[in-house]
């Protein structure tokens, strides 16, 4: 979920997406899903003698098992929400570690 709702903060963002058959794209990112599927619009093929088919696409909708990369502008980064949200979700639960239940030193043998 972490890199969902990273992505989720970089809608109406200029990306590129490469692809895994080495197609890369560059758009607008409209929206983004639970999956890492992405809606570009404003789409424009990177390399446009190899791809001459793609020049009449505007808006695309990339499955995310398809996405080799994505590249942002660093000034579209925030660090330090995202440091932030990567200790959150590596944290241990603080509910589990208080109670000692659940754990595998409190198995009968």
């Amino acid at each position: 979920m972490l890199f969902y709702s990273f992505f989720k903060t970089l809608v109406g963002k200029e990306i590129a997406v490469e692809l895994k058959n080495d197609v890369v794209l560059t758009g607008t990112l409209h929206s983004v899903d639970q999956y890492l599927n992405v809606k570009l619009t404003n789409v424009q093929v990177v390399d446009k003698q190899k791809y001459p088919q793609l020049l009449a696409l505007r808006n695309c909708f990339i499955r995310g098992s398809v996405v080799r990369y994505i590249q942002i502008p660093a000034g579209d980064v925030d660090t330090e929400l995202l440091q932030d949200a990567a200790r959150k979700e590596n944290a241990p639960s603080s509910s589990l570690a208080k109670s000692g239940s659940g754990g595998e030193g409190t198995k009968k043998k």
